[in-house]
């Protein structure tokens, strides 16, 4: 593990947390929470992370317009978090299958269930 020099080495981190990931690592994971950061992205990407839908669909289950939700979707798949494919005239999109996906699912998940946990006691 890489020693780091410290000004005030206190013993508390030096060694404990491996090498720190660079700035274009943090601002790649900024981006990626800053497009779950909007409510309604991050309702429509919980949405398809259970569930393949088109735009029609995603909309009457959000209670928005069809281009409203068009417009959260480019945000989503320009981040990586959902792909699409295409049936005919139909699109349908559902959350990509990487792990990124998976463990922002995952957070998700908790965090619903830590600030509602009513809706978990079924």
């Amino acid at each position: 593990m890489q020693s780091l020099n410290l000004p005030h080495d206190h013993g508390r981190i030096n060694g404990s947390i491996g090498p720190v990931p660079s700035d274009d690592d943090f601002s790649e994971a900024a981006g990626v929470f800053r497009q779950l950061g909007d409510s309604s992205r991050l309702r429509i990407f919980w949405l398809l992370c259970h569930s393949e839908e088109c735009v029609t669909n995603i909309s009457a289950l959000v209670g928005m317009s069809s281009p409203a939700v068009s417009h959260h979707l480019r945000q989503l798949r320009s981040a990586g978090l959902i792909e699409s494919r295409r049936a005919g005239k139909e699109v349908y999109y559902r959350a990509s299958s990487s792990e990124k996906t998976g463990v922002l699912h995952s957070a998700i998940e908790k965090m619903v269930e830590m600030t509602c946990p009513s809706c978990h006691e079924r």
